[in-house]
């Protein structure tokens, strides 16, 4: 499922894929783990993601620190991406929240997104 970008950012459901994906700019992977992942998975996900960089955004509630510190222990060099825990999910986070985070993150973003004051 490469995409043939440098960039890989890893949420946990579809409805963070659909927030996310429009305020960047560049061609990034976005990959759901949909809440949890197997051992299985994450396997391929190691082999598929080796010199690559990966970016962790996941909610701000317990779901989400655990499957942070799965990515911890499995990708060590992994960036993470904290939203503000008064959002708690990504989903509902503000788009300008998300892009001055993605944009933090040396990833390009659409602009506009960081001048929004609501949330699309």
């Amino acid at each position: 499922m490469d995409d043939g970008s440098d960039k890989v950012i890893i949420v946990e459901g579809t409805s963070d894929k659909r927030k996310v994906k429009p305020i960047i700019r560049e061609s990034v992977e976005i990959i759901c783990t949909n809440g949890t992942i197997s051992f299985n998975r994450m396997d391929e996900l190691i082999d598929q993601l080796s010199n690559r960089d990966v970016y962790i955004l996941v909610d701000a509630d317990e779901a989400g620190e655990k499957l942070r510190k799965q990515f911890k222990r499995e990708f060590p060099d992994a960036e993470h991406l904290y939203i503000d825990r008064a959002y708690r999910e990504v989903a509902t986070s503000p788009s300008n929240h998300l892009a001055s985070l993605l944009l933090s993150a040396n990833i390009d973003i659409h602009t506009e997104f960081l001048e929004k004051r609501m949330n699309l």
